[in-house]
């Protein structure tokens, strides 16, 4: 974690500090993961991050929304590998970088 703060620190980006069982509403979690908020309650109402309901609104805790978003980075990085070397293997690149 600290190696991550320090990185983002030498990129001059913006470093904040939150309890980790702070809760969200759905405006701020879908800001959080840079998705609109109706495909924010889509993922919530199809269970893929937890969510309470406090009277008709709903809240998202930020260490379930962390989660989510690191799992959700793992994949995107295992499909770009995969694609990568898909396009190496069917010849898209060349020895000296993009295109034949």
């Amino acid at each position: 974690m600290w190696r991550q703060v320090v990185h983002a620190m030498a990129l001059g980006q913006t470093i904040s500090i939150t309890g980790q069982q702070q809760e969200m509403t759905t405006t701020e979690a879908a800001d959080f993961l840079n998705v609109s908020r109706p495909y924010l309650i889509k993922l919530l109402q199809q269970g893929e991050i937890p969510y309470i309901k406090v009277g008709s609104h709903r809240r998202v805790n930020l260490l379930d929304l962390s989660k989510y978003k690191e799992e959700r980075d793992k994949q995107r990085r295992k499909g770009m590998k995969e694609f990568n070397q898909f396009l190496q293997e069917e010849g898209f690149y060349n020895e000296e970088g993009i295109g034949t």
